[in-house]
């Protein structure tokens, strides 16, 4: 993708206010054998770009005077609630150096798997992109992970992946995480549920009956034993004369 950016001759948080005023965005490049550049972009143009995909996840070519540098977009800064970008960062890009970053996973066919079309599971995306490493002419614009295996009670690992050439993943100490997770539906594991309950209720029933067979002489026992003996009748006081 191509787009333009200026240089950018002033500084500081008043400059960039007033570029935002007039529908500008401050940015910066940096990177590479360059030093740093402060730059500004059309901010409608730029808000346009940043709704593709392929913007934040691919190299890009920066015209910038009459100059064209292949860049990656690094940093994006948001007005809290305002629909305004504040400021944008750029990192240029050397062939010969790997480069870190994180590309998005694209999931398909799902609906064809046995998990979804035999048993009606639910398919849901743990994960949905990859922080990989890689030299900047095999940077995928983003990873494409076919589910069409899937089955009920399994679950999708990175390692289950065939990454595309070149690139390795960044797991930060996770060597194999999960992808993808199969879940069963909630109607199903309720009806599962209900139907164990309902085949433990006899069992459950015939045990707590001989309990209380066991346990009835023994109560008889111990009332008999704690039923006081019954009170004399108290002697008759002599009438009086």
């Amino acid at each position: 993708m191509k787009f333009v950016a200026f240089e950018r001759a002033k500084q500081g948080t008043g400059a960039s206010r007033r570029l935002r005023n007039v529908g500008k965005t401050p940015g910066i490049l940096y990177g590479g054998t360059g030093e740093p550049q402060q730059i500004e972009l059309d901010h409608n143009a730029l808000w346009h770009a940043l709704k593709k995909e392929a913007f934040h996840s691919t190299i890009l070519e920066m015209d910038l005077g009459g100059a064209t540098s292949k860049v990656l977009l690094r940093d994006v800064q948001y007005h809290p609630f305002r629909q305004q970008v504040q400021h944008v960062d750029f990192q240029r890009v050397d062939a010969n150096t790997r480069l870190h970053m994180k590309v998005p996973l694209h999931y398909k066919n799902a609906e064809e798997s046995d998990a979804v079309k035999v048993d009606h599971c639910l398919v849901n995306p743990v994960m949905t992109e990859l922080d990989i490493s890689c030299l900047p002419g095999d940077l995928p614009e983003f990873i494409e992970v076919d589910l069409s295996g899937i089955k009920k009670g399994t679950s999708l690992h990175l390692q289950d992946v065939q990454l595309p050439k070149g690139v390795k993943a960044v797991t930060h100490g996770k060597p194999n995480p999960v992808l993808v997770s199969v879940v069963t539906p909630a109607a199903e594991e309720s009806a599962e549920a209900a139907a164990e309950g309902a085949a433990a209720a006899p069992a459950a029933a015939a045990d707590a009956k001989g309990a209380a067979a066991k346990a009835a002489p023994a109560k008889a026992g111990k009332d008999a034993a704690a039923k006081p003996a019954a009170a004399k009748p108290a002697a008759k006081a002599p009438a009086k004369k």
